[in-house]
């Protein structure tokens, strides 16, 4: 139970330092306005996977994912020394796709709806 805890404690700490570092130390023009959303990490804690959500088209994101994986030894790195941790985590980074599944959902929600008006109409 206590791992559980320190797990989510880390992600929390992975979630705010990464975000620290794209907004002061990253500096990748390709990354873009991009936003850390989530950490998932093993029980091991051995690997840390990260989420970032990238504002802009299909472009925008593939080119901010290749600007950050290309920062991932710079990324390991500052996470070691900003975090104290024995074994400093194999980093990698995902693309969140929970926000335009959200967006979908919202538009089906409102096409039935105005479905809804149209046919009492």
């Amino acid at each position: 139970m206590g791992n559980k805890l320190r797990i989510e404690k880390l992600q929390e700490l992975i979630k705010q330092e990464m975000s620290k570092m794209l907004l002061t130390d990253l500096k990748d023009p390709r990354i873009g306005f991009a936003t850390v959303t989530d950490v998932e990490m093993t029980g091991d804690l051995r690997e840390a996977k990260i989420y970032v959500s990238v504002m802009g088209g299909a472009e925008q994101v593939k080119s901010s994912l290749e600007g950050l994986n290309s920062a991932l030894g710079f990324v390991r790195r500052e996470i070691g020394q900003r975090i104290r941790l024995r074994f400093t985590p194999e980093i990698s980074f995902a693309l969140d796709t929970s926000l335009d599944y959200g967006d979908h959902i919202q538009k089906l929600l409102l096409q039935v709806e105005g479905d809804k008006h149209a046919d009492n109409a």
